[in-house]
């Protein structure tokens, strides 16, 4: 891995482009087939993602050593950004907890044994991987978590309850923020590796929303569950620091998906108006569509250079915080804004289930809301403005 002072050697393009064809054959042969039956049965099996292990898609920039792909960080993001592109912001969701942020708490935080135990079985699909932040009266706010986490002799006793958790009901792995100093305020949260199938771990249910319906996101619930000191991951009372730290990539690989969901939406849209007629003409032949369809490729590529030149800077470790949040907020916008205008060249047709273009609309509308809201990202870049 590059130090922050070494730029990581440029990418091959011929190489990224013959991965990337590489990752939409598999989601084509793969995904497309059976990814209305995800829908309807809330969740993507897990056989699935051992599909994926043994096609090398996840934890792609995941050191060899720890049975990963080793690639440059570039080849991780074209995962995501395919996955959106084709409309399956569902499995990019899924991927992106597994692949993008647990798997990278565990290499930059785990001990030598909690690497060797999870990030294989990581790599290979046996193990997947949830978050576990958000709590039911806590939303967006981390400090006001209330899950505790109480040292009792040679580990800890951890009681509480998550909501909103992705990979909920695959998780094999959680890593979980606790609160294990309550009186310390943000320097006494606490991060654990927690395997699911110790006693006192419970998956409450599958939740319904009006999007990413292929996604299993869940409520988890913590009753006198026992995990040892070797669970800690990172520093006691460091959690909240953890936190920060790893939210560059986590908002950066939401931004990279909203890119390629957007671009996947605006190529269906200009597919159906060149082909479909009103008043005797092909719609693309109004001029009020050429001028809308005109304004979203604008705005797309505008958002892909600054989705581009975030992914560089990341695989430079110099993405900062600030800018991140400046790249999530900008592009999942953006992604809204698309998905929006697309679906209503499509008329009445747009909103039928049967159509795909009702699927990126509703599944678009969560980028706005995870992995920190557009009004959070607004406060973060603002503090580095002018402070609080």
């Amino acid at each position: 891995m590059p130090s922050a002072a070494e730029p990581a050697a440029p990418v091959d393009s011929t190489e990224l482009d013959l991965f990337r064809e590489t990752v939409r054959r598999f989601f084509a042969a793969e995904a497309e087939p059976h990814y209305t039956r995800w829908e309807a049965d809330g969740i993507i099996p897990r056989d699935f993602y051992r599909r994926m292990g043994a096609a090398g898609l996840l934890c792609v920039d995941q050191p060899e050593e720890y049975s990963g792909g080793g690639a440059p960080f570039e080849f991780a993001m074209v995962v995501l950004e395919e996955a959106g592109r084709m409309g399956y912001l569902a499995l990019a969701s899924n991927l992106t907890v597994h692949s993008d942020i647990v798997a990278p708490y565990l290499l930059h935080l785990g001990s030598e044994e909690q690497k060797r135990r999870w990030l294989p079985q990581m790599a290979a699909g046996e193990c997947i991987g949830a978050i576990a932040m958000t709590e039911p009266g806590a939303g967006s706010d981390l400090q006001g978590m209330r899950t505790m986490a109480i040292a009792d002799g040679d580990g800890y006793v951890v009681n509480g309850s998550k909501t909103f958790i992705t990979n909920g009901q695959n998780a094999d792995i959680v890593v979980l923020a606790t609160k294990t100093d309550p009186a310390a305020g943000a320097k006494g949260t606490t991060l654990f590796a927690v395997d699911t199938s110790l006693p006192g771990f419970k998956r409450g249910r599958n939740l319904e929303k009006i999007g990413l319906h292929a996604a299993d996101t869940s409520e988890l619930f913590f009753d006198n569950l026992r995990v040892p000191v070797t669970a800690v991951l990172g520093r006691i009372g460091g959690g909240f620091g953890h936190l920060i730290d790893e939210l560059p990539r986590e908002r950066l690989a939401l931004a990279v998906t909203a890119v390629g969901h957007a671009a996947g939406a605006l190529e269906k849209t200009i597919d159906y108006v060149t082909q479909r007629k009103a008043f005797g003409a092909a719609v693309a032949n109004f001029q009020n569509t050429r001028f809308e369809l005109a304004r979203m490729k604008t705005d797309l590529e505008v958002h892909r250079a600054f989705a581009e030149k975030c992914t560089r800077l990341y695989a430079d470790r110099r993405l900062d915080v600030p800018t991140a949040a400046m790249v999530k907020l900008a592009s999942t916008e953006m992604e809204g804004r698309v998905t929006d205008a697309c679906l209503q060249l499509f008329g009445g047709y747009g909103y039928m289930t049967e159509y795909p273009i009702s699927r990126y609309f509703a599944d678009a509308r969560i980028q706005r809301i995870y992995g920190g809201t557009s009004e959070i990202m607004k406060e973060v870049i603002a503090r580095s403005l002018v402070g609080r």
